[in-house]
């Protein structure tokens, strides 16, 4: 399926998130420390007038899941909601400012083995968005088309040290983890107009630090 970037496609985004009935923080594991992320919908750039979502590969300096791919965001600072958090991250990591009504909508929050508890914010990039990413975290931004994310982009897998599936998404040559690929997953689900948990998917060792 395509998703043209344009208010059509925004309403149909919005309006998949206002039916989707997410799982909030009461239901998930308690204790672990806050995190927005931000599904940012875009135009992609050869070719335009597609919609897309930004994606970023971690710097290999960073303290923590370092080389890693994953969407814009971090922890939730002392009072910020996860939109707000989501926001402000957005715009620390790629360049991109948006204001609180470019915010569609909450998927379920996700618990990571690293200790924290994720809010992925949907967003929607109204202008053509030009991303620039901060060198001290962002090693490189991606636009992945939506088109991009079907069904067969998915697989799950089994690791010796946890009985719960290991979700991953191939997006071209690479393949990308829980946390994000929980997410994605999860977001793909909702645009099927499906409602799929995902809390209970596995996140490669790797990641558990």
């Amino acid at each position: 399926m395509t998703y043209p970037f344009d208010e059509a496609t925004r309403r149909e985004v919005a309006d998949r998130c206002a039916a989707f009935s997410r799982v909030g923080a009461s239901d998930a594991a308690p204790g672990l420390k806050r995190a927005a992320v931000a599904v940012a919908l875009v135009e992609t750039e050869k070719p335009a007038d597609a919609t897309a979502f930004v994606l970023t590969r971690r710097t290999a300096d960073l303290r923590a899941h370092r080389n890693q791919w994953a969407l814009p965001g971090g922890r939730c600072d002392a009072g910020e909601t996860p939109a707000a958090a989501a926001l402000r991250e957005l715009h620390e990591e790629v360049g991109l400012h948006l204001g609180a009504d470019a915010v569609l909508g909450l998927l379920d929050d996700y618990p990571t083995r690293s200790g924290y508890l994720i809010t992925p914010v949907v967003v929607w990039a109204a202008d053509q968005a030009d991303l620039r990413p901060n060198a001290a975290e962002v090693a490189s931004v991606h636009r992945i088309p939506l088109a991009d994310i079907v069904a067969d982009a998915f697989d799950f897998v089994t690791i010796p040290e946890s009985d719960r599936r290991v979700v991953r998404v191939r997006i071209g040559r690479h393949l990308i983890h829980a946390p994000t690929a929980a997410v994605i997953y999860q977001f793909r689900e909702v645009l099927a107009g499906r409602t799929t948990r995902v809390a209970d998917l596995e996140q490669p060792v790797f990641a558990w630090r």
